[in-house]
């Protein structure tokens, strides 16, 4: 119960102020399509660099939990998911919407988020401290493939094709390289005088995510969204109330699933809502009317992608495994102010660790009361052409790379990474697991070779490194996750082809 003493601390003014500007904001940028929660808190970072680390973690923070519930926004009135998360949640709200129901669905949609979040965020204040406990007893071998752990297991879940997946971590490791080694001083990979003190992490993480998306929208031209905008009428807060309360079964399913797929490094809003909608719809008995505006699949489908929010924070803070690809840059966030996750941040840093997260909790009730008054609003933010759209991201992007160091080589950084991530992007490579390894490079490299030097004094370097409960058990995960990755792709390859080879059969016939 230690989170209760620092709870008073996210009412301090200053803090209190940035919880509501990151909430408001992040339901704006999440009901906007094209605009990702992992954009929305990379493009934030550079305002956090006056702030304290608190203070820069809740607007952080705010931001993730609010872009996911925003996102409902545009699925309901406009059938645009504003993020992957929400695109359960377009099947039945926008149904119910076009139906004269769109406050009904979003009232449905923000209640929902609210319990499946709080519940999320309980979990993470539960089960945080003890696995970081836990994590006292890792060693430099241990963190070492823990790093590696994250680079594979979000590279493996988070592409196209694991192949792709990995190799995007590896490139990300290769990235982390360049510059001085901290080790010997040995200069590594400066092909130019802009990456001499090798890459920095917040211009690449704007580029990564931001410049692809810049790019694209571009593409798209001066065209305006061509989807309606659907009226949100008057519907009583209390009858929504009584909805969700009687649509317990779907509440329940939605939180269990959401809060169980979000302790999964690297798994996603995404697999949350989708998994949370099927099972749902399996266990119903009104199953035939999911699909047509009914309350239970909105519920379901809300409450399990914010729910999974909390729970995606539990390895970052504890094992600085990133749960989804906007933890892995909140762990970038946490980095730049010099904060380690792990035991050192509630030994150390428990002001910071506690605030922030019951921010996060004071933050889900907010969403929900800002919600439901600027969801008319934010959807019309979302008609905003595309150009103009694209024409103010590339400034926060220039400014946010720019602002970081004064430097103009960091913006050409920040230029370069993102034009390279817009072409692979086009040929199925993944953004998170290539940013997950210039984050988590440096941490594998310091503690290979300090397990190096510990092996060379104690014994030799594969005795340290591949013997030992914890390195074997970590090495089987690493393996496992793998494994698991390359055998679901090769199932869903099988029914892909299955398909088509039926579709084909009965186009001839």
């Amino acid at each position: 119960m230690e989170f209760i003493g620092y709870m008073g601390d996210v009412f301090t003014p200053i803090n209190f102020a940035l919880l509501m500007i990151g909430t408001i904001g992040g339901l704006i940028l999440g009901a906007t399509p094209g605009l990702s929660p992992t954009m929305a808190v990379a493009l934030l970072i550079p305002f956090t660099f006056k702030l304290d680390a608190t203070q820069g973690l809740i607007l952080l923070g705010a931001a993730y939990t609010s872009t996911v519930a925003g996102g409902a926004v545009s699925a309901i009135l406009l059938k645009i998911p504003g993020a992957p998360a929400n695109i359960a949640t377009t099947l039945d709200g926008h149904t119910l919407a076009r139906k004269g129901q769109g406050a009904k669905a979003l009232q449905l949609s923000f209640l929902a988020s609210l319990v499946g979040g709080v519940f999320g965020v309980m979990l993470l204040i539960f089960l945080t401290p003890l696995l970081a406990q836990w994590a006292l007893a890792f060693g430099p071998s241990h963190l070492f493939w823990l790093a590696i752990l994250g680079v594979t297991v979000i590279g493996s879940l988070d592409s196209a094709s694991v192949v792709k997946g990995l190799l995007s971590g590896c490139i990300g490791l290769w990235l982390a390289t360049i510059g001085f080694d901290d080790i010997m001083g040995a200069q590594r990979f400066i092909f130019h005088d802009a990456v001499a003190g090798g890459i920095n992490v917040i211009p690449a993480l704007i580029g990564l995510f931001a410049i692809p998306q810049v790019i694209t929208m571009f593409a798209n031209g001066r065209k305006y969204l061509e989807a309606e905008v659907l009226s949100v009428e008057r519907h009583p807060i209390r009858e929504a109330i009584a909805e969700v309360v009687r649509r317990s079964r779907a509440l329940t399913i939605g939180t269990a699933v959401g809060s169980f797929i979000g302790l999964i490094p690297g798994v996603g809003g995404q697999i949350a809502g989708l998994v949370a909608y099927d099972q749902s719809r399996k266990m119903s008995p009104e199953r035939q009317k999911f699909g047509t505006g009914h309350s239970e699949g909105i519920i379901a489908a809300e409450s399990a992608n914010n729910a999974m929010v909390g729970p995606s924070l539990v390895p970052l803070l504890t094992l600085s495994i990133p749960g989804s690809p906007t933890a892995a840059v909140l762990l970038g966030g946490l980095l730049i102010h010099g904060i380690f996750p792990g035991s050192d941040l509630f030994d150390n840093h428990p002001q910071v660790a506690w605030t922030f997260i019951n921010s996060m909790l004071i933050g889900q009730v907010m969403m929900c009361i800002f919600g439901l008054y600027v969801a008319g609003l934010a959807a019309r933010v979302a008609q905003v052409p595309n150009a103009v759209m694209a024409a103010v991201v590339l400034g926060l992007a220039v400014f946010g790379s720019y602002s970081v160091q004064h430097s103009m080589g960091d913006v050409y950084v920040m230029a370069a990474l993102g034009t390279g991530m817009y072409f692979l992007e086009r040929f199925g490579f993944s953004a998170a697991p290539l940013v997950l390894g210039l984050i988590l490079g440096p941490i594998a490299e310091a503690n290979f070779v300090q397990g190096a030097m510990i092996a060379n004094a104690t014994s030799n370097l594969g005795t340290y490194f591949l013997t030992g409960p914890l390195n074997l058990t970590l090495i089987a995960i690493v393996v496992a996750s793998i494994g698991y990755s390359v055998w679901m792709e090769l199932r869903h390859r099988r029914y892909t082809t299955k398909d088509e080879a039926v579709a084909k059969e009965e186009a001839l016939s």
